[in-house]
């Protein structure tokens, strides 16, 4: 459970999502890890406003990808957003390290109708995690998790 800060440019709209991600299925190999998670959440905006979606990643402790479909429904505008996200860790750090991913990732929004690929830099240490991106049509692409 959390909140997200959103700015949605095309709409010139800014609000809070209280969301909900849920674990639906892990694998852990010797050499992998895999995650499928289900999300949802509604906007301050009112229940008439929320969202619904699923992403998921796979990693080595070298190799990482993931992918995300969201479907947001709201009274001005209907959309979908899709990514996919490559990356490799330049170093491999041991249990409880800090560890960096470089990255590139690529979004679709259906709301403009536009794609945009631009890199990406990932930390996470413990339960900690801060991943942040720029390109030039979405501009910040900022994410900070902590878990309980």
């Amino acid at each position: 459970m959390g909140v997200e800060f959103v700015k949605n440019k095309p709409l010139i709209n800014e609000y809070v999502n209280f969301r909900f991600t849920y674990l639906l299925n892990r694998n852990n190999t010797p050499n992998s890890q895999r995650n499928l998670y289900m999300q949802s959440g509604v906007s301050s905006n009112g229940l008439d406003n929320f969202f619904y979606g699923i992403h998921g990643d796979w990693e080595t402790r070298r190799l990482f990808a993931g992918f995300g479909i969201k479907k947001t429904e709201a009274k001005v505008l209907n959309y979908k957003e899709e990514f996919l996200q490559l990356g490799f860790a330049p170093y491999v750090g041991a249990y409880g390290d800090l560890h960096t991913w470089l990255m590139i990732k690529t979004k679709k929004n259906s709301a403009t109708d536009t794609s945009t690929t631009y890199p990406v830099i990932k930390f996470f240490k413990g339960n900690a995690l801060f991943e942040v991106g720029y390109n030039n049509s979405s501009e910040w692409d900022v994410h900070l998790m902590y878990r309980l």
